[in-house]
């Protein structure tokens, strides 16, 4: 099982930038797709962003495409979103999860294609 932190939420202006970063330990990172869910009170967690094991196949849910961008460093078993343009309905706490797919680039489109998260980081965008 893997142990995963997020990092670099807080409170931005609309229009402003944000990167999380999602610290993996326990097992080595390159065995995983991740992914960055998000939630707001009341609504079900939706799946954001994915990105495959080697990195090269993404997937982005369409209000964030254009926008957001995810990315990932093996090496340093950390996973970014790098969070541009944002709006005040991007406001959620946002978590990183993570899946060992069979194939290696599979990636996770929804929430139940996830078996370990991290606790999750407030984002708040001010009007």
């Amino acid at each position: 099982q893997v142990q995963l932190v997020e990092s670099g939420g807080g409170l931005v202006q609309a229009g402003g930038s944000l990167l999380l970063s999602c610290a993996a330990s326990g097992r080595a990172l390159s065995t995983y797709a991740m992914g960055w869910l998000r939630q707001v009170p009341g609504k079900a967690r939706e799946s954001i962003a994915a990105i495959s094991r080697s990195g090269a196949n993404t997937y982005y849910e369409d209000s964030v495409k254009g926008r957001f961008t995810i990315s990932r460093d093996n090496a340093k078993n950390t996973v970014y979103l790098q969070m541009n343009s944002l709006k005040p309905d991007d406001t959620a706490v946002y978590y990183c999860a993570a899946r060992e797919f069979v194939y290696a680039e599979s990636v996770g489109t929804r929430a139940s294609d996830y078996n370990d998260w991290g606790q999750g980081t407030q984002v708040t965008v001010s009007p």
